[in-house]
């Protein structure tokens, strides 16, 4: 049996987001939502603008990721217009045609100006969503808190148009990945490794969804390693590869740590990666996130005193901050319209915050789980010798085997992830099924 394409699913997306739009716009008195895609940007002094990225809430509408100065515009009860900028254009390739099954479902008006927009736009008490430099006359972006943190809470469940979208996201980040790991294999460098993902990908640079990590050797102990050496280190002993795709406007994050043979990396790299697939079956409908971040922690904590690197309980590395010299970041965050997508710390709909775990800054997660929602589960192990020195000058240094961390750090670091659906039954891990299925 084929698999529902995204266009069978938009219309019943498009429906839920009215549904939460008329909930939204009931509960805080505003009478229309506007949503402005967003502008170009230019460098300073030049005229070379940055890559455009569009507003997440106007993609969350439709899959439409290149087009500046357009606008949504919702009133309950009506049918959405689309206010789509399509300027007569010489020096550039300007939008195409609106097309595409979801044209049906809008009242499309085709301005040639930005400017033109206004006169599209509903008067009334609008709840305005967009960047500033967005304004147009007597329309400003708001931006109300109250109508965002409804429209945030709910986004973090997917619907099925949503999942499709992603699972395609998925599918073409595993190329990405493959290809990486044979480049790695075949002694490729940073930049050749990363050119190797994109091509197996159909990306560039600038349509990533975030800038990849390819760190090999000590460099995978960098979290965001920003950079790719173009000359070929004269021993490739790992790889840590941090990379994305994108479809419709839907992210996809994963992460791989690969070795060249060395027992005690790949003793590590094996442990780790049995600690996130636990950690990813444990993705439930009611689990509090930081509970599972906690429970990465000791499992982690676990993995240093089998494998001879702590010689402490887990429960006492936890305590005492130990394990988080070697696990720094936090467990995971929801993903989709956004990497790192927002509504991670949302105590309801109406807003409010769910704070972190003391001791644990970086976590991006403190919702309890949702049916719906999309996960990352990325569990590291890292030899960072900041955070190594800090802890060699603490009493619990004495509990670390420095001779076993000083031949590991040589390989920089561990890191698993997967991106993973949350359900009523039993999780869904969207980047296993990828690899499955390209095996």
């Amino acid at each position: 049996m084929n698999a529902v394409s995204p266009a069978d699913l938009y219309c019943t997306h498009l429906d839920t987001l009215k549904a939460r739009a008329d909930r939204a716009l009931a509960s805080t008195g505003h009478d229309h939502l506007l949503i402005a895609s967003g502008v170009e940007k230019y460098t300073f002094l030049d005229d070379r603008s940055y890559p455009f990225r569009a507003n997440p809430h106007f993609k969350h509408w439709l899959p439409l990721q290149q087009h500046p100065h357009a606008w949504i515009a919702y009133t309950p009860g009506r049918m959405p217009v689309l206010v789509y900028y399509q300027p007569d254009d010489y020096w550039h390739v300007p939008p195409a045609p609106p097309r595409d099954d979801w044209v049906a479902h809008f009242d499309i008006r085709v301005i040639r100006s930005p400017e033109e927009a206004v006169h599209h736009l509903p008067a009334g008490h609008a709840a305005i969503i967009g960047e500033a430099d967005a304004a147009l006359p007597g329309f400003v972006p708001n931006n109300p808190p109250a109508v965002l943190d409804h429209l945030h809470f709910h986004r973090a469940c997917k619907t099925p148009y949503e999942l499709a979208l992603m699972r395609q996201a998925q599918t073409r980040a595993v190329a990405g990945h493959l290809a990486a790991r044979d480049a790695f294999l075949a002694d490729a460098s940073e930049r050749d490794i990363h050119r190797a993902y994109l091509a197996a990908t159909g990306h560039s640079d600038l349509d990533l969804p975030y800038n990849n990590i390819v760190g090999l050797n000590e460099h995978g102990a960098v979290l965001h390693y920003q950079y790719q050496d173009a000359e070929a280190p004269a021993e490739h002993r790992s790889l840590l590869i941090d990379a994305g795709a994108e479809v419709g406007g839907y992210a996809a994050d994963i992460t791989r740590t690969w070795s060249r043979g060395d027992a005690d990396f790949q003793a590590l790299i094996d442990a780790v990666d049995a600690v996130q697939r636990d950690l990813c079956s444990s993705v439930r409908a009611g689990v509090d996130y930081r509970a599972l971040h906690l429970q990465a922690h000791l499992a982690l904590a676990g993995v240093l005193r089998d494998q001879g690197i702590v010689a402490m309980t887990p429960e006492a590395q936890l305590a005492s901050g130990v394990s988080s010299v070697f696990f720094p970041h936090g467990l995971g965050h929801l993903i989709g319209l956004q990497v790192h997508d927002v509504g991670g710390f949302l105590a309801d709909e109406s807003g409010g915050t769910l704070p972190r775990p003391d001791g644990h800054p970086f976590l991006r997660l403190t919702r309890p789980l949702l049916a719906g929602m999309v996960v990352t589960i990325e569990p590291g192990i890292y030899f960072i010798d900041s955070l190594l020195a800090q802890l060699r000058a603490r009493p619990e240094g004495k509990a670390v085997d420095w001779d076993k961390v000083a031949h590991l750090a040589r390989f920089g670091g561990v890191r698993i992830e997967d991106e993973v659906l949350c359900t009523e039954g039993a999780p869904q891990n969207l980047s296993r099924e990828a690899f499955a299925a390209a095996a």
